[in-house]
């Protein structure tokens, strides 16, 4: 007999289950039109009339309407609608009705519950094997238009209050939450010992909160599903839990972790289902100082955020994403970079509690690897995690430190070829957290710093970080560690000089400054790589430069000529950015010697096609050398200082003769397209010229024959030639 009451009630249930189609717009206000209250068992309901158990149940329809405890069910609205009932009835002043009626709502939850965990029971290996499940609750009970959880939870709460305590608080989302001396009201015909209207108030919100359910589709249902949870959770803040709550906390979220498709926190979830993070976060405070283990169960089950797991690379591969929030393939989920900073805040409430045991560290540390995917979030939660690990005046937690440091370096292989813009800020946090837990973690980050650095940065801040002196002096009372943590950081800058020269060559020499082996081995590789790609004669310069500071002149002079047999100035690029650079690789060459300035010359005259420039380098080289120190701007000096080598003589009668080529070429250049808006600037540029020519014993003769050749070949530029003749003659 109880079999077949069984049987005919899940089914039943099962017709009752949120299995609707899309429904028109006004779908809902025309079903409530077609509401009547003269159905006798709600009748009977309403008046809380309720059966003998195992007795008085003549026919089916008897038997779908009691429990087996004799409770009287009700299954005669979907269940929203039930609930909207009770609000109907508490809102017209018959709140005993809607006590009795709510309770039967409940009652017909539970044994809905019941045996849905029954057929579970024969599911379980199936859906273990699949590893995915469908949805039976397409339309969730949190966010829904008729609000039938805040609706429930309300009228048990209402009813609970002590009469001089007023209406019951809703408080607002983000307000302060003041705890409300609730009382245990006994449940009207309830035959359960110790149940409580107040009980029932935190079963049925634990119920709703941890119902699995689809995402809704839309910005406006997203949104209010985040507040409707966040108001029923607030709601759940204002009551103090005692024991009688406590067990009813903890048998309900057992019940979660059991229940299978119908939970949020079922073992295996339906991919687009709304995630549990917020809701988690409450059970996990709520729980932890009752039973520390099912607090973090119900924590570690809800962070799984399937929607982004199975579309997204695993951690360890090549290839990473940007951040979830910007990368969604999801774009109808837009409250997606909401739901991961709550998966955030679960997560770093789970490290925080977890201090100081190594075992729950390890756990929690497995699952934000795991499912946390934005480097952002991951980025915060190690910073949060090395700040709880080092209190000011405490000793540190060493495991929490290691977590912290573990998850910066994750974020570090997840960006290392994204390089978002906050790198360099996360680059810096690593080393000072890696320097917390000791030198041998500065120096295992080090040695594998191709993981996780691009050689700029592994140069330019971690080595230099690794090494610097407030560094160093931690670790004073070891001079072993100080000079490995030293080495280490040499042998990383030349393994990055030669993977990048051009970025890293610098920060290389000068870190290899004080052992003369490294320092030789760095030096080599600049000059392996003198010819390594565009624009290297800019960083052969900045280390020539760097050698001359540091009193190696002719090291400075070869990597100088190197540079110059990469470098090309075209016969217009007068603010070309290399024209310092050669102006002071030939003072440095002047200053050497004839020997020097020599083996430049002809460097020079192949680089450079630009009249003024060769015209510049001309006159500061035949004036006296400068001091080997003294930087070329000295060379500006009025004449008079001394003399130097003679322009028309070696080595610079080549150079001066290069000079007179490029004005000559330049000149006929200009003038093949010149504008007369031009004439006043070329007639300066002949002016330049002239004083070129003159240079040579016979340059006068040159350039009065250069001027008659302009006014032959160009006599058609009347205004201009003009323009020459009242200014050269």
């Amino acid at each position: 007999m109880v079999q077949e009451h069984r049987r005919c009630l899940r089914v039943q249930l099962q017709d009752k289950l949120p299995r609707h189609p899309v429904r028109p717009f006004f779908a809902r206000a025309l079903k409530a039109g077609e509401l009547r209250w003269n159905d006798p068992h709600l009748q009977k309901v309403l008046n809380g009339e309720t059966a003998t158990p195992g007795a008085g149940v003549k026919n089916t329809t008897d038997k779908l309407s009691y429990d087996p405890q004799g409770r009287p069910l009700w299954l005669g609205d979907h269940f929203p609608v039930a609930c909207a009932r009770v609000d109907a009835l508490r809102s017209h002043g018959y709140p005993q009705q809607a006590l009795r009626l709510a309770v039967s709502v409940v009652n017909t939850m539970r044994l809905q519950r019941q045996h849905q965990m029954e057929g579970l029971k024969q599911q379980r290996k199936e859906l273990q094997m699949k590893g995915s499940t469908t949805l039976t609750n397409l339309e969730g009970w949190i966010g829904h238009p008729l609000d039938p959880i805040g609706c429930l939870c309300r009228t048990f709460l209402e009813a609970s209050l002590p009469e001089d305590e007023g209406p019951a608080p809703f408080p607002e989302i983000g307000g302060e939450q003041r705890k409300v001396m609730y009382q245990h009201v006994p449940v009207l015909g309830g035959s359960q010992s110790g149940e409580s209207l107040l009980c029932l108030a935190l079963e049925v919100a634990l119920m709703g909160l941890g119902q699995q359910r689809a995402m809704p589709e839309g910005l406006y249902a997203q949104d209010k599903l985040v507040r409707s949870e966040e108001q029923i959770i607030g709601l759940l803040g204002t009551l103090e839990m005692g024991e009688r709550l406590v067990q009813v906390l903890r048998k309900q979220a057992m019940l979660l972790l059991e229940g299978g498709p119908f939970s949020g926190f079922g073992e295996v979830i339906y991919r687009e289902s709304v995630p549990m993070h917020t809701f988690a976060r409450f059970l996990f405070t709520a729980l932890l100082p009752h039973d520390s283990d099912l607090a973090y169960r119900v924590a570690l089950r809800a962070m799984r955020l399937p929607v982004l797991e199975s579309v997204l690379p695993p951690h360890g591969s090549d290839i990473m994403p940007l951040d979830s929030m910007l990368t969604s393939r999801f774009p109808r989920w837009f409250i997606l970079g909401h739901l991961e900073t709550r998966q955030c805040e679960l997560a770093s409430a789970m490290l925080t509690t977890a201090k100081g045991d190594p075992k729950w560290l390890h756990t929690v540390l497995a699952s934000i690897q795991q499912h946390i995917h934005s480097p952002a979030l991951l980025f915060k939660l190690a910073q949060d995690a090395c700040k709880t690990a080092t209190p000011p005046n405490s000793p540190p937690d060493t495991t929490l430190l290691n977590i912290s440091l573990e998850l910066g370096l994750q974020v570090m292989r997840m960006t290392l070829t994204t390089l978002t813009w906050r790198r360099r800020e996360m680059v810096r946090w690593l080393v000072s957290c890696a320097t917390e837990i000791g030198a041998q973690a500065l120096i295992s980050i080090m040695q594998n710093w191709y993981t996780l650095f691009t050689p700029i940065e592994a140069t330019s801040i971690v080595a230099v970080s690794c090494t610097s002196p407030a560094t160093l002096l931690r670790f004073s009372t070891d001079p072993r560690q100080r000079e490995e943590l030293c080495s280490c950081a040499r042998a990383l800058a030349l393994q990055c000089a030669m993977k990048d020269p051009q970025s890293c060559a610098l920060p290389a020499l000068t870190l290899c400054e004080k052992d003369h082996t490294s320092f030789e081995a760095a030096y080599q590789i600049v000059l392996d790589s003198a010819s390594s790609g565009p624009g290297a004669h800019s960083h052969l310069f900045t280390v020539a430069r760097y050698m001359e500071h540091r009193g190696l002149p002719m090291r400075a002079f070869t990597l100088a000529t190197l540079a110059l047999s990469n470098l090309n100035i075209g016969f217009s690029q007068d603010s070309h950015p290399a024209v310092s650079d050669v102006l002071w690789a030939c003072s440095l060459a002047h200053s050497l010697g004839k020997v020097e300035l020599s083996t430049v010359v002809p460097l020079v005259i192949k680089s450079v096609q630009c009249a003024p420039v060769l015209s510049d380098i001309l006159r500061r080289c035949s004036l006296a050398p400068p001091g080997l120190a003294q930087s070329l701007s000295a060379a500006n000096a009025p004449r008079g200082r001394g003399t130097g080598p003679r322009a028309d003589k070696p080595p610079l009668c080549q150079l001066l003769e290069a000079a007179v080529g490029a004005y000559i070429s330049t000149t006929h250049s200009r003038l093949t397209h010149i504008s007369p808006r031009h004439y006043g600037e070329f007639i300066e540029f002949l002016a330049k010229a002239r004083d070129t020519f003159l240079l040579a014993p016979d340059g006068h003769r040159q350039f009065s024959q250069f001027l008659d050749n302009l006014k032959q070949t160009y006599k058609g530029k009347k205004k201009l030639m003009l323009l020459v003749r009242e200014r050269f003659g």
